[in-house]
């Protein structure tokens, strides 16, 4: 990490601790019963993966809620899941998902769970590809970008103790009533050989940023293409490598844009889409440097 870099850390570190006491905000534990009610017995998952599965939930108040099951918790090891709790309550940033309470059955073998506050307008996988969601304009593409940039840089900088984990794809990317993109796959590993994430490394221990940059270039991907990773992953990868992909732009581009984007944004947002694919295998660029990039090409204010 830059010298000046760490400095500052320190620095806006020392604030943040004085401006908030390092206090977590309330959170209330919510009965498994009340959880297993709003998620209609489980069954409405949103997205689910060997280590994590996520439900959309109704609590009675309106408002549509996210509750994760990290499946490592359902071992039994309730010290790591109450040190996850402590951990999220801390976390406030406009682009992640709020922690709104924790759920623990009455036995070892039942779910632990986290519930997160607003998800009114589900994942951004579904507004890329359900046929019969409204389609997104190319400024709500611009700003998700932007957005989830800078959550990734909010967790990388700012987040005492770091956080050791992030995954970043269009299924768990969740957008609130006003489109705003909120990261939901975040906080500490729970495995013993947890290796925290180095947002600047370019050696070995470097390589869970690089994946967490090359997953940032798929996203991108799928916001100008309005193609899934999952189906059609390997082509885009593909496709944005290619020498000369400027020149078949127009094949690829999401056919719901129509002619309402920016040209110059839209050069922009793929040149930073194949920097991050090409840091799978060198990081070149750190996520602030990306963030700063995508905001002087793209002209949108910093949240």
């Amino acid at each position: 990490m830059d010298p000046l870099i760490r400095k500052l850390r320190r620095y806006l570190l020392q604030w943040l601790h004085r401006s908030r006491s390092g206090s977590v905000f309330f959170v209330r534990r919510i009965s498994y019963k009340e959880v297993r009610k709003a998620t209609d017995c489980f069954q409405r998952i949103v997205y689910s993966n060997s280590e994590v599965s996520a439900y959309a939930a109704n609590f009675g108040d309106g408002g549509v809620c996210l509750v994760k099951e990290v499946k490592e918790f359902d071992k039994g090891n309730d010290e790591n899941f109450h040190r996850q709790v402590q951990l999220l309550g801390r976390l406030h940033h406009r682009h992640l998902l709020s922690l709104k309470g924790f759920s623990l059955g009455h036995n070892r073998k039942s779910k632990r769970l986290l519930i997160f506050d607003n998800i009114e307008n589900g994942s951004l996988k579904e507004h890329l590809n359900d046929p019969l969601k409204t389609p997104l304009n190319w400024r709500t593409r611009l700003q998700i970008a932007n957005g989830v940039v800078a959550a990734l840089e909010y967790l990388f900088l700012f987040s005492e103790p770091p956080i050791s984990h992030v995954s970043i794809s269009s299924s768990n990317i969740m957008l609130d009533e006003n489109f705003t993109p909120k990261l939901s796959d975040f906080g500490l590993l729970t495995g013993g050989s947890s290796v925290l994430i180095p947002p600047y490394s370019q050696d070995s221990t470097g390589q869970e940023s690089s994946k967490i940059i090359f997953q940032l270039g798929v996203l991108i991907l799928e916001l100008v293409t309005g193609q899934s990773s999952e189906m059609e992953g390997s082509d885009l990868i593909e496709w944005i490598q290619e020498s000369r992909f400027f020149s078949s732009i127009d094949k690829m581009l999401d056919p719901d844009l129509g002619n309402n984007y920016d040209c110059t944004e839209l050069k922009s947002l793929l040149a930073v889409a194949k920097l991050c694919i090409k840091s799978w295998d060198k990081p070149s660029y750190t996520i602030p440097q990306l963030f700063r990039y995508l905001q002087k090409e793209t002209d949108i204010p910093q949240d």
